[in-house]
């Protein structure tokens, strides 16, 4: 094997986004697009085959799609899955942050105690006090704070290429759940394996103030496997892969027979009493192939009349037989004698 950089963070490619919301146009033409809250998957990427193949696992149709800001044009499916099959890769998959965000990039990074990129305590907290983070609950005062980022890296095992998909949101109670979920995986697993997921996108409600608030979070729950398989150390890659077994069986299953031929050339009761059987251990009996199958058991039961023989000829009062008289056709050439150069 060749050798690594140690000193260099080893990461895969990421290949696309997976978001809960998009953008319309907004009523007045002057200001930006609005954002929507989706109920299903959004995924975008530059690569369209990958948005493609998304939109023909999932649903929905592929379109161009610019993002708010200066960034390259991309691809854009909103799917109809509310659900996806994932998987989180070797290490931390997840990294979440305080941040704050203008048209120049990022302005804040801070972890709660300090802000990384001043280096300074938490500003936040030194501008608004405690409470800051009630100011995210006001959409006049929410980007006078910073918003807590969080960013997971998955991998889709139906998806095309090697690489991971980003899902990043915003939500207060997203950050609190992904985290706990994916410490606690990470504290069996030790990041050393695959571990099998299903992201979903749950409607919550929160009434506070007297107002009733509807809103979208992010969920990471275990497929496939038991809390005490994934939390018992590193997941076998192709139980990871595949942790109910399904593509396994389907892969080496053998090919359905032909009980209808089968039954077709049954010589006898028993032979068709076999496929019977034979169907009904494999699970393939259905009304169609049970009614085929009796009948094919009453023909043999019951055969129908052979036709009489003809009789054999009997010979007449004067002892004949009857015969069959066949006149030979007439030849086709004159007899030698009447040939021309034949001797006379």
């Amino acid at each position: 094997m060749g050798s690594r950089i140690r000193t260099m963070q080893k990461q895969a490619r990421e290949l696309g986004r997976l978001r809960t919301g998009y953008s319309v146009p907004s009523d007045d033409p002057k200001k930006r697009d609005r954002p929507v809250k989706s109920k299903t998957w959004v995924l975008s990427s530059h690569a369209e085959h990958y948005v493609a193949a998304a939109a023909e696992a999932w649903g929905g149709e592929v379109e161009r799609w610019q993002p708010q800001g200066n960034g390259a044009p991309q691809f854009r499916v909103i799917t109809k899955a509310e659900q996806l099959d994932a998987i989180l890769p070797p290490g931390d998959p997840l990294s979440q942050a305080n941040e704050m965000w203008n048209k120049g990039g990022c302005a804040r990074r801070c972890d709660g105690m300090t802000e990384q990129i001043s280096r300074h305590p938490c500003l936040c907290l030194a501008e608004h006090g405690p409470e800051w983070h009630l100011l995210r609950q006001e959409l006049r005062t929410k980007d006078k704070v910073c918003a807590p980022t969080s960013r997971l890296n998955v991998v889709l095992p139906d998806m095309p290429d090697v690489g991971v998909w980003r899902v990043e949101t915003h939500s207060f109670y997203a950050a609190n759940e992904l985290a706990g979920t994916v410490d606690m995986v990470l504290s069996g697993s030790g990041g050393k394996g695959l571990v099998p997921v299903l992201l979903r996108i749950e409607p919550r409600t929160r009434v506070a103030g007297g107002k009733t608030k509807h809103f979208p979070v992010v969920v990471v729950e275990v497929r496939g496997v038991t809390t005490r398989q994934a939390l018992t150390g590193p997941l076998p890659t192709a139980v990871a892969l595949d942790p109910t077994g399904a593509r396994a069986v389907a892969a080496i299953e053998a090919p359905r027979p032909d009980y209808l031929a089968l039954a077709e050339g049954a010589l006898t009761v028993d032979d068709v009493q076999d496929v019977y059987r034979n169907a009904n251990a494999a699970g393939h009996l259905n009304d169609d192939l049970v009614a085929a199958l009796k009948r094919k058991a009453e023909e043999l039961k019951n055969p129908a009349p052979k036709p009489n023989p003809k009789p054999d000829p009997e010979p007449d009062e004067d002892g004949a037989y009857p015969a069959e008289v066949v006149e030979e056709p007439p030849s086709s050439t004159w007899p030698a004698v009447a040939q021309a150069g034949s001797a006379t």
